[in-house]
């Protein structure tokens, strides 16, 4: 898209050429490119401009006046706007090849869509206000989470000032205006919150309702629907009739409680940190339990009187006692001592004052049971893992001391063991992916180890689905410093990748160092694809020892050959590849690759012919089956026929004797007349 110039065109002279753009690019990048040249012409003009000679000067002086200062210095933010465009976008990182080609094609797509955003913005800002008021939200989405954030803080207002300033008269009349400007604020929100939840999204058979009568009947037939307008009825309107000093008549404003219990719940969802966030909220709601509690002992203190005795709170005449700030904290403490049972209050006079009282001490032991039983269950939770590891590191150390294991041993699993927990590598992963399907465990892997998984050879070019079944089957494995991976003439049942680490490949005497492997090696790849022909056959050909503690993948052959057997197609470009590396090597027979290639031609051969055999012995099972089926129709017809003839001719027989009978009985009636 050209870069609007306000009518101020640059001659055709001093606009650079612009640089030709790669074929590969995308067509978002060549997009910014366009908009940079523009950058680069606009710029450029005003560099001229500005280095114009002196006879020019006057003409600047009077371009500075008027519009054309102004179009000056709206053609300058214009360039300095492109320009700033421009560094964001070439700061963005491209995302990952790699990582794209395991993706899928849908999320290249989304990609490349991004120039076509940027190319339909004008369509779209002249079609936003038409369209604003038949937006969805996706209740899964960052912007619905961000709103529940702000819609919790008037919710959260509500619920701890509205019972404070009903109760402390002297707060609510000293700061008045205040309230008045927070409390119709909060109703603002209130009303801008009813018409996000008419335009929230929900799921019906996985997918994104948008509709939006549809969303309209699913609110207005919820629960919440009606306390949501119960919550912003204008009980304010009976400020006219009572005084503007009445703040319990916003009470009903406490009904949307349900909105800062569900931003709680996607925090604690969304959160690296559950345990601290599930402390911090019973926190929070013991403080509120504690300060409204607070505020209703100092009502019942004003309903009784003052100073009336010694439970109540002591008579405001006192200086003492007679300013806010005393009040709400002699409250407050007064609260907390009786809900936590943990301190002395003065005794209850009255009946009114033990009820309370009793009440109050039922609703501190339950604060009590569930302050233990949750703070309790989170400690456990934090130190569930360190739990489960040091237990695993006892039963070690429990068995090297039974079988009397050599103390340098025993010294050296406990270093491997604190290297684990050091490091944090002691989680085990499949125990805590388990639940996750195959798919999202895969993508898993794959982001958690893409430097390491992109440098190696056998995952360069695999299908997305035979890269999905390798990853799941890596197991990971630590090394010691000193300890041995692989011995030379040891049969390869394993191949191993580097993640972290340094491996030496040394000599028999294990000092001797030939090269050094580091993060992204692989070896043993070889070993494990059974390419014929293969002069190491399937042993180890050099000793790998790890210089320090190392952290390696292993893949099994067993492993390998059972991801492949359902990819035909990519265990030959496996094969090739190997055979290329061995080639390349020098570590390929040729004549035996041959003679093994046709030898299993001639094994293809014969597995075709029997292959072959098996249809045809198929086949001829399925003609005789449908021979016998037509015989039985055949048999079947015939008994039909039978059948059908025989009740022909008995009917035929019983016709004709029954007319041989009516004959005679006419005879013999002619002769008895004659």
């Amino acid at each position: 898209m050209p870069a609007k110039s306000n009518g101020l065109h640059s001659p055709p002279a001093n606009r650079q050429p612009c640089p030709p753009q790669p074929e590969g690019d995308a067509e978002g990048t060549g997009l910014s490119t366009r908009r940079a040249c523009s950058t680069q012409d606009d710029s450029s003009s005003e560099l001229q401009r500005g280095a114009s000679p002196d006879g020019g000067e006057q003409r600047a002086d009077h371009a500075f006046q008027g519009q054309g200062a102004l179009a000056r210095i709206v053609r300058l933010v214009l360039v300095l706007r492109d320009w700033a465009n421009k560094s964001l976008h070439e700061e963005q990182q491209r995302p990952d090849p790699f990582l794209e080609r395991f993706q899928g094609p849908e999320l290249l797509t989304a990609a490349a869509g991004t120039g076509d955003d940027l190319e339909d913005e004008e369509a779209e800002k002249l079609n936003k206000k038409r369209k604003w008021l038949f937006f969805v939200v996706d209740p899964a989405g960052d912007w619905y989470y961000h709103w529940l954030a702000v819609i919790a803080v008037p919710v959260l207002y509500n619920w701890c000032l509205l019972v404070a300033r009903a109760c402390f008269t002297d707060l609510q009349k000293t700061y008045f205006v205040l309230w008045l400007v927070l409390d119709y604020t909060s109703d603002a929100l209130y009303l801008g919150d009813t018409v996000i939840r008419l335009h929230t999204g929900f799921l019906e058979q996985g997918l994104l309702v948008k509709d939006l009568k549809k969303l309209r009947d699913n609110y207005i037939h919820m629960l919440q629907f009606k306390l949501d307008v119960l919550s912003i009825l204008p009980t304010d309107l009976a400020y006219f009739a009572v005084g503007l000093h009445c703040p319990e008549l916003r009470f009903n404003r406490l009904l949307r409680f349900s909105r800062m219990f569900e931003f709680f719940d996607r925090t604690e969802t969304r959160t690296s940190h559950p345990n601290i966030f599930r402390i911090s909220n019973l926190v929070l709601y013991i403080l509120v339990i504690i300060h409204w509690n607070a505020c209703i002992y100092y009502a019942i203190s004003k309903a009784i009187g003052f100073g009336e005795d010694s439970w109540v709170y002591p008579n405001v005449t006192d200086p003492e006692y007679g300013y806010l700030t005393r009040e709400y904290v002699y409250c407050l403490y007064w609260s907390t001592l009786t809900l936590t049972t943990i301190g002395e209050t003065p005794p209850p006079v009255r009946d009114e004052e033990y009820l309370f009282v009793i009440f109050d001490f039922l609703i501190g032991v339950l604060i009590f049971a569930t302050i233990v039983g949750n703070v309790g269950s989170m400690i456990s939770n934090m130190n569930a893992t360190r739990a489960e590891f040091q237990a695993k590191i006892d039963a070690i150390k429990h068995y090297m001391q039974f079988r009397k294991v050599s103390r340098d041993l025993e010294t050296k699993v406990i270093k491997w063991f604190d290297y684990l927990w050091t490091n944090k590598k002691a989680v085990d992963e499949r125990e805590v992916l388990k639940n996750l399907p195959d798919k999202l465990r895969a993508e898993i892997a794959i982001n958690v180890h893409l430097e390491t998984l992109k440098k190696v050879r056998i995952f360069q070019n695999c299908e997305a689905g035979l890269l999905v079944e390798l990853v799941l089957k890596l197991r990971p494995q630590v090394f010691s410093p000193g300890d041995y991976v692989c011995r030379k003439g040891d049969i390869g049942k394993e191949m191993y990748i580097i993640k972290e680490g340094k491996l030496a490949v040394v000599a028999d005497d294990g000092m001797t160092q030939y090269a050094l492997l580091t993060a992204g090696g692989c070896f043993g790849e070889i070993s494990i694809l059974n390419i014929k022909g293969s002069k190491m056959g399937n042993r180890r050909t050099a000793n790998i020892r790890s210089l320090g503690y190392s952290d390696l993948f292993c893949l099994s052959k067993e492993d390998l050959m059972e991801a492949v057997t359902e990819y035909p197609d990519a265990k030959k470009i496996l094969e090739e590849r190997g055979r290329e590396i061995l080639i390349k090597e020098g570590l390929l027979d040729e004549s035996a690759a041959e003679e093994s290639t046709e030898g299993k031609s001639m094994e293809e051969r014969l597995d075709r012919v029997a292959s072959n055999l098996d249809t045809l012995h198929t086949r001829f099972g399925r003609l005789l089956t449908e021979y016998n089926d037509a015989q039985m129709k055949l048999k079947q017809r015939i008994t039909a026929l039978e059948s059908k003839m025989r009740q022909e001719e008995l009917e035929d027989f019983f016709s004709d004797s029954s007319d041989s009978l009516f004959e005679d009985e006419e005879k013999a009636s002619a002769g008895g007349k004659q």
